[in-house]
């Protein structure tokens, strides 16, 4: 699209404003609100922000202006807000692409591969819970009907809010997110939303597209739609499983090999790419689950429906759900991710593990088919199956030696995030919790 067309994209949807939008390090929408009149201010030197008013772009008060330049190829309206579209920016400092923005890290990831003649395609599958807050302050299930113990594809849960649903899934194919499938997922008041895969940078663009969409439709219907990891203690947490494969101007997916002896039609490519990620995978984890919520979900252990679903092991299997990467069938499936975490650094830390792999040929070893939740830890410690990180800390920990994860996202990124992250893992541990005041407070 160019800016004649965008005018005329204008005239026809009735936009008069556009969001210069981009995400800060924890993947939250930022935005300022642009008349149509000065478009070209954007996509020439940029919206300007005060960087230090924003998490995790390494300026202080007395900083340069953080500028978002806008990517003419993001426009889109945006179906909740009329009148208003998006136009996805680029973080720009003094002229230069800047380090700290998460789009900018993703892309020089992408830039690596590209010189290789390759591709990555990623399909986020992001869970989300819609809740509802009682008159006691209390949060609960939207649908106070939906309480099933195990609740997962339940049509009434499913019919019950499908009025917002829709109007969330409308909105998003209104702009060309091809969502395909919508589901209850294990949690009451847990859905899923999948939409068609795409290349990596336009699937991060897209999933942060959908929290937009999910957040601002629930507030419009007196709910709040949660992309927190973990809500509720005894129930499933929400993860954003990436379902990944690379491609080149000659093969479409160059993870697909119909040869491969084992039955799930990988590459040696493919393999070697698994084993850079469950390589790196304590480390991947602190971006991956960047939160110490996040935690709650990957634990060793089962919910009140029978399991987690989440992977708190580093290993892969076939079809196995019990696993941190699952194989169905000629791509990738890593579980690790959750609903929290920021796209763009995901799929950066992805790309740096993955070609890691491929540049040292790593073996990830034999695929464990077989139920993990099942085994003590002493049968895990034999098969010579780790278990992720258990809390941020040790997320962080895991992460700061991890050179190849930390110059994925670029070293003043991991710096600043890693900072970030000690800081909130600071501040939960000196909080008091409800928990320890019932405990204690009479205890001894």
């Amino acid at each position: 699209m160019n800016r004649e067309q965008a005018q005329e994209f204008f005239k026809q949807n009735q936009i008069r404003y556009v969001l210069a939008q981009f995400v800060d390090i924890h993947g939250s929408a930022k935005a300022k609100s642009v008349p149509v009149e000065h478009l070209d201010m954007v996509l020439n030197d940029g919206a300007g922000f005060a960087g230090f008013a924003l998490w995790g772009f390494g300026m202080g008060p007395e900083g340069p202006d953080y500028m978002a330049v806008g990517d003419l190829s993001t426009l889109q309206a945006i179906p909740w807000m009329p009148g208003y579209a998006r136009l996805i920016c680029n973080g720009v400092v003094s002229k230069k692409p800047y380090p700290y923005c998460s789009r900018v890290a993703l892309k020089n990831q992408i830039a690596r591969l590209t010189e290789r003649g390759l591709t990555l395609f990623t399909g986020i599958e992001p869970e989300f819970m819609l809740l509802r807050r009682a008159a006691d302050g209390t949060l609960g299930p939207a649908d106070p009907t939906d309480d099933l113990d195990k609740p997962c594809y339940d049509y009434k849960g499913l019919y019950r809010t499908r009025e917002v649903l829709d109007e969330m899934v409308s909105g998003l194919r209104a702009v060309g997110i091809d969502v395909y499938q919508i589901d209850h997922e294990d949690g009451n008041g847990q859905f899923e939303i999948n939409f068609t895969y795409d290349e990596a940078l336009k699937s991060a663009d897209n999933f942060t597209f959908v929290k937009m969409a999910a957040s601002e439709v629930a507030h419009k219907h007196g709910m709040i739609a949660t992309f927190m990891p973990k809500p509720f203690s005894n129930r499933t947490g929400s993860g954003a499983h990436f379902h990944v494969s690379v491609g080149s101007a000659t093969v479409k997916n160059a993870f697909h090999d119909p040869a491969d002896k084992s039955g799930m039609g990988l590459s040696t490519m493919a393999y070697q790419f698994m084993a850079g990620i469950l390589a790196h995978a304590p480390a991947f984890c602190a971006v991956a689950a960047p939160t110490v919520n996040s935690y709650k979900r990957l634990v060793v252990g089962r919910s009140l429906s029978g399991a987690t679903w989440a992977p708190a092991y580093i290993a892969y299997g076939d079809n196995n759900r019990t696993a941190c990467v699952r194989v169905p069938h000629g791509r990738l499936e890593v579980r690790l991710p959750d609903s929290g975490c920021n796209p763009y650094l995901v799929t950066a830390a992805l790309i740096a593990a993955g070609l890691d792999g491929i540049d040292r040929k790593l073996d990830p070893g034999p695929a464990q088919n077989i139920n993990l939740y099942q085994l003590s830890m002493e049968d895990l410690a034999a098969k010579g199956i780790k278990v992720l990180p258990q809390s941020l800390h040790e997320a962080i920990n895991a992460l700061e030696p991890d050179s190849v994860i930390c110059n994925g996202l670029g070293p003043d990124l991991a710096r600043e995030f890693i900072r970030l992250k000690r800081m909130e893992w600071t501040e939960y541990s000196r909080h008091v919790s409800d928990w320890e005041s019932k405990r204690y407070m009479e205890f001894f």
